[in-house]
């Protein structure tokens, strides 16, 4: 096994990956920026090393600074976490050729995944359904067009290099297509470097499951079962459950199946997750609009996903102590030929943003009280005394909680979001509170559209 581990991240996962390393007898060092001198990530790891101050490209994203920590201190592997430099093939190969250990996936299948368009015409290729769209980026505006014609509105317009939900916009009609290709062009641009857009039929009605892959170190890709991911606010996720609710047994097996093919197509290792979009069934045609018929890729992480706890959980694994068997070239600690699901399991996204309009709301935290009990879990980032700065993401803790059923799952977390004392920042633990009153949500039968009704 990996003796040190470098963790080149910050907050609630840097903190989560510590604790496993800690757990199995690894050194963990940790990298900070100047404002996190003072987060539990930080005085919990074995080392610590400030990297640079708070804008993230001089510390977070400097590669140089990462590999001198690295050096400095001995670290025999390097584990990126989500975000900042996880899904950079330059910085993994840069690793990998500075002789320490890459706990991710390899660069290549990083750079086949990274691209939109790419990967979209691979997992054909693989046999994974995608959605009607572009094979090629539309090169300029009549290009876009004419695609469009094709494909049907309304068409989804994306940065072909975009992620986290950025870089997406919809068009109803041609009015509407010219105005969004514009403006998510010249946001590809400015954010990813790279303006290439294709265009994608867009469903008005769609729910978002993702599959959870692991590329076994003997050559193997299991999938771990499914997440529910539909409940978001601008294409960005706030709560996350295993198993989904919309999907059947029949449907799980081909849905888990495609996965498997998708990381198969790109000789997969490590931990992954297959995005994709789950089209129900029509009300009047089905009658009951319960489950969902298709399914089409949207994307691949290549990284840890932020909602992995539910499928730990649901599973029985910790996923990142896998990630270090399989990097080290290890056996998992589980029978790839014998997974099930065991009860249910929902993350919420504890943010320090306002309710209401999901804005940021950075400021010091004046009280932190966690909640406890039967099936509660938090992976947090920050404790009282601590101070949410505005050059990060937002997000402050995981409430993770689990039970049988979804029914005992849904009154743990109502429990535990009431229990959850955190001030100072802005919070939007009134909106779960909220949430899991919705009949909507409580059903199970619901879409990425539901906040856009409860707000």
């Amino acid at each position: 096994m990996i003796e040190s581990l470098l963790v080149a991240n910050r907050g609630e996962i840097a903190r989560r990956i510590i604790r496993t390393a800690k757990r199995l007898g690894i050194r963990a060092i940790a990298v900070h920026s100047e404002v996190d001198a003072g987060l539990p990530f930080v005085t919990e790891a074995d080392e610590a090393v400030c990297v640079g101050p708070a804008n993230p490209a001089q510390s977070y994203r400097n590669v140089e600074a990462i590999l001198a920590a690295a050096k400095s201190t001995g670290a025999q592997a390097i584990h990126p976490g989500y975000g900042f430099l996880s899904e950079n093939a330059d910085f993994a190969r840069t690793v990998e050729a500075s002789g320490l250990i890459w706990v991710g996936p390899g660069a290549d299948a990083i750079t086949a995944m990274g691209d939109k368009i790419n990967a979209r015409n691979l997992m054909a290729a693989a046999g994974v359904p995608v959605a009607p769209g572009t094979t090629d980026p539309a090169a300029d505006l009549d290009a876009a067009v004419a695609a469009a014609g094709e494909i049907g509105y309304p068409v989804m317009v994306k940065a072909a290099a975009g992620g986290g939900g950025m870089g997406m916009g919809v068009a109803t009609d041609e009015a509407a297509l010219r105005t969004e290709y514009d403006k998510v062009r010249a946001f590809a641009e400015r954010m990813f470097g790279d303006g290439s857009v294709l265009i994608e039929r867009y469903f008005p009605r769609v729910r978002h499951v993702e599959v959870q892959i692991l590329g076994l170190a003997d050559g193997r890709v299991v999938a771990l079962g499914e997440r529910e991911c539909s409940v978001q606010r601008r294409n960005q996720k706030l709560v996350e459950e295993s198993p989904s609710p919309a999907v059947s047994p029949e449907l799980r097996e081909r849905f888990l199946a495609a996965a498997v093919r998708a990381g198969e197509a790109v000789g997969y290792r490590n931990a992954g997750t297959v995005e994709c979009l789950l089209v129900p069934r029509q009300r009047d045609l089905a009658g009951d609009g319960a489950g969902s018929e298709e399914f089409f890729f949207l994307e691949m992480n290549t990284r840890l996903q932020v909602e992995h706890p539910v499928t730990e959980l649901v599973y029985g694994v910790d996923l990142v102590e896998e990630q270090l068997r399989v990097a080290a070239g290890l056996a998992p600690t589980f029978d790839p030929d014998v997974l099930a699901p065991r009860g249910h399991a929902i993350e919420l996204r504890i943010n320090a943003e306002d309710p209401k309009r999901f804005l940021p709301g950075p400021g010091a935290i004046t009280a932190w009280v966690e909640p406890t009990g039967e099936g509660v879990r938090v992976d947090s980032g920050y404790a009282a005394g601590n101070t949410v700065t505005p050059f990060y993401d937002s997000l402050m803790a995981k409430l993770i909680v689990s039970g049988a059923t979804r029914a005992e799952a849904i009154e743990r977390a109502k429990a535990a979001v009431a229990g959850f004392d955190l001030t100072g920042p802005k919070c939007n633990l009134p909106f779960f509170a909220e949430l899991l009153e919705n009949e909507e949500f409580l059903s199970g039968d619901y879409d990425t559209g539901i906040v856009s009704r409860m707000r």
